[in-house]
């Protein structure tokens, strides 16, 4: 049933129910914070108010992409979201995209993470768009992220071009009210219209689309709609003007009206930040002596104004790295407006850091693979298993699906020396395997590597939302779709030594690793694979469904603190005062694999301090 009026949303369902709103017919993306939320708000939307839409969690942000692009070309309005290290992986068909154009409305949502809070850079998603010459939206709060939305389809079928809206961390998750209506009626029917000129594109016709992709610019930067909103000051500071764009924007203009009279200087809203609206420029630099600008995370309307008089993070009066935090834009503020600086705050007390959910089948597999092999080489991925550094068990994490190629790189590195090669353990997850490890393995096994790939199978992509995986056989609307079977891709690349264990079952673990060595060493040896199973334990009917044992640390704890330092689990403290290690129940979720790592044998299940499991353990490590 369809809802309207207003209501409270993050800013990336806000995006979604413009998508819903505007008639979009075709969303794809990958998960990756912080976007993750829009393609599921969108599945969420469109069931709530009857539109049709087709949705996906494709295997990478590529994919989705030319996916997005084909529905375009069929004249039909699409979306494609990602984060903004995802646009890296789109690149290729995004720029080219620019010079071929669209017909029905194209629109890439990018979601940057200035800090980063959860990435590999702080990459700037409108540098990109200044790049593949692609016009850029700048939202400052959820409310203007769904506005966005129909501006940058309207944009992009006036000059049937792609438009990127680039909303950041604190837009994505920030919850504002916002005005929700029923989806606009549309009559959009695929209608490809061949010519192959356009679509086509080779290098002849390149020149001609480049010209016509530059005079769209010029154009769009000659539209009196994307003129920066203006708020004048009280005329006591003339000469002096901010812009900023972005929530930059929001906080710059809280902070300037706590300021008080000080802070009545002129201020601009800078929403199309790229390209920026020509006449625009010229004012600032025929009216202003001074201009702070203001904008997450690089350069781009600095850039643009391109003048000495302008004072940003080009100047150094702007950090150039890291969060525009309301404390790091007051000080910038302070400074340009020659105010007492900011009082000095004390810092705050360093947090824990991030680990492991109790029970999860990474810390056992990342146990096993360090003991096993105290001085391998540990590459690894973007995910959950990142986490495995905490063990000593990643030493490497590049970009997705790096660590498969970066294992070949590694023996290839050694075996140029002759003699002995140290042991090269390969950890990724079962999502970034279908994003990006399938080519890398490919190459590796043709190209003859030798190494331990170690395939951490949770059923989902764990660390963004949950999202399901080819594997799960289930699509973004909870429909069936075909299961995609990760032992099948790995015999099909080549691979002889496959082996499945269950993650929780760490001798195993260790035995199988063992045989993978004797594997990769062995004449005929090659690339040995390793899925470690175990479901993702937030899950809570895979938590329900697995066995759950009462556990506890008997008198023999010796307080070496090998359970807290070596496995790290979040349910395993340390109690200074009795110099022993403790469950904590609260924590705990009966998984029992604790049991494998102290030392001492001081960690039981009261099912075997009753003997009803076998006895007592007493084992030790293995």
């Amino acid at each position: 049933m369809e809802k309207s009026g207003q209501r409270i949303l993050m800013g990336n369902e806000a995006i979604g129910r413009g998508l819903v709103e505007e008639g979009c017919t075709l969303v794809a993306a990958y998960p990756g914070t912080p976007s993750s939320e829009i393609l599921s708000s969108v599945v969420s939307f469109a069931g709530e108010t009857g539109a049709t839409i087709h949705t996906e969690w494709s295997v990478n942000e590529k994919v989705a992409c030319e996916t997005a692009l084909a529905n375009s070309m069929a004249g039909r309005r699409s979306a494609v979201a990602m984060k903004q290290v995802g646009l890296n992986v789109a690149a290729d068909p995004f720029t080219r995209a620019t010079y071929l154009g669209v017909t029905g409305g194209f629109i890439l949502i990018a979601a940057d993470d200035p800090g980063p809070h959860s990435s590999q850079t702080e990459q700037d998603s409108r540098l990109f768009a200044h790049f593949a010459k692609a016009p850029v939206f700048d939202p400052s709060s959820p409310r203007e992220s769904r506005e966005m939305v129909g501006e940058a389809f309207a944009l992009s079928e006036k000059y049937e071009i792609p438009v990127i809206l680039r909303p950041t961390t604190r837009i994505c998750h920030a919850r504002q009210n916002v005005h929700c209506g029923p989806p606009v009626p549309t009559e959009q029917k695929a209608d490809f219209r061949k010519d192959p000129g356009r679509w086509v594109a080779t290098p002849q016709f390149l020149t001609g689309l480049h010209r016509r992709l530059n005079d769209k610019l010029d154009r769009i930067s000659e539209e009196p709609d994307h003129d920066p909103i203006f708020y004048a000051g009280d005329g006591s500071r003339p000469g002096l003007c901010v812009v900023a764009s972005g929530v930059a924007f929001a906080h710059a203009r809280e902070l300037l009206q706590g300021l008080g009279p000080a802070g009545q200087i002129d201020l601009y809203h800078v929403r199309l930040a790229y390209p920026l609206y020509r006449p625009f420029i010229g004012k600032i630099r025929e009216n202003y002596e001074k201009t702070l600008v203001l904008e997450e995370t690089d350069s781009v309307i600095e850039m643009q104004l391109a003048d000495s008089r302008i004072r940003g993070r080009r100047s150094g009066d702007v950090p150039r790295q890291g969060e525009l935090t309301p404390d790091v834009i007051e000080e910038a503020l302070r400074t340009f407006l020659d105010l007492p600086a900011m009082p000095a705050v004390k810092p705050l007390k360093k947090g824990v850091r991030p680990a492991l959910c109790a029970g999860c089948g990474h810390r056992a597999a990342f146990y096993a693979i360090r003991e096993t092999f105290p001085n391998g080489i540990f590459p690894s991925d973007i995910g959950c298993y990142t986490l495995g550094m905490n063990f000593g068990a990643v030493d490497t994490c590049h970009c997705m699906g790096a660590c498969i190629s970066q294992g070949a790189g590694f023996y290839h590195a050694y075996a140029a020396d002759g003699g002995t090669f140290p042991t090269i353990v390969v950890t990724i997850g079962d999502s970034t395997f279908f994003h990006a490890g399938i080519p890398g393995l490919i190459n590796a096994v043709f190209q003859g590597a030798r190494f331990i790939l170690v395939i951490l199978d949770n059923g989902t992509t764990a660390m963004t939302g949950h999202q399901p995986t080819p594997q799960a056989g289930i699509r973004a609307d909870g429909k069936s779709g075909r299961k995609i079977s990760i032992p099948g891709i790995v015999r099909a690349a080549g691979v002889e030594f496959l082996r499945e264990v269950e993650a929780y079952d760490v001798p195993e673990v260790q035995r199988t690793l063992r045989d993978a060595d004797a594997y990769i060493r062995a004449p005929e040896g090659g690339v040995a694979a390793v899925i470690a199973k175990h479901p993702c334990i937030v899950d809570r009917k895979a938590r329900a469904a697995q066995p759950a044992y009462r556990m506890r640390i008997t008198e023999e704890c010796i307080g070496c603190r090998a359970c807290i330092e070596e496995f790290e689990c979040p349910a395993i403290v340390f109690d200074e005062d009795q110099n022993r290690a403790r469950i904590d129940l609260n924590r705990c979720i009966g998984c029992g694999v604790c049991r494998h790592v102290c030392p001492a044998g001081a960690i039981v299940s009261d099912e075997e301090m009753r003997g009803s499991d076998g006895g007592p353990f007493r084992g030790g490590k293995r």
